[in-house]
């Protein structure tokens, strides 16, 4: 059973919400992916954010660029947590995606990423979950410590070699 549903409001967007999905699969957390619009199927949205809880889901990110709000719109209609990420593909690159995902009105709130952020997204629906779920809070842990093993490791390179030949690597 997913315990993440990640919604998008057009196959447009599987390439930057992709990275949540590799994100959830590599701290071993199930998931269901959706294409759903809040403007074009607003009826299948609003039946999938109300019936999220029953399905046992347990967070919700939802993606969108331009000025959608599917991100709102889900959040609006189920008590789950949702976590926007504003997507880029846009005129304006991202700007319209990101205000209208941060600016909720009170009492219906998106937790809202980076631009482009679904692989953050993925990282704070598993530490979401963490907070009751053990293993998944674990394996959370045990992914930062990895980022800060490989930061060590960068230095340690940098140390040796000099930036001119760090940077002629990279």
């Amino acid at each position: 059973m997913p315990r993440v549903s990640v919604v998008m409001g057009s196959d447009s967007d599987l390439k930057v919400m992709s990275e949540a999905l590799t994100a959830l699969e590599s701290l071993d957390i199930s998931y269901e992916v959706v294409i759903s619009s809040a403007h074009r199927t607003p009826q299948e949205t609003g039946e999938l954010a109300r019936s999220a809880p029953q399905r046992g889901i347990e967070v919700i990110i939802a993606g969108a660029g331009a000025a959608a709000h599917l991100a709102g719109s889900i959040a609006a209609l189920t008590p789950l947590p949702v976590i926007g990420v504003p997507l880029s593909g846009s005129a304006l690159g991202g700007v319209d995606a990101l205000y209208s995902t941060v600016q909720m009105p009170r009492g219906i709130p998106v937790a809202t990423v980076a631009v482009d952020g679904a692989h953050n997204a993925a990282v704070l629906a598993a530490q979401v979950i963490g907070v009751k779920d053990p293993e998944v809070r674990k394996k959370v842990e045990e992914y930062k410590k990895e980022l800060g093993t490989k930061v060590k490791k960068r230095n340690e390179e940098l140390q040796q070699v000099g930036y001119r030949q760090y940077l002629q690597k990279k």
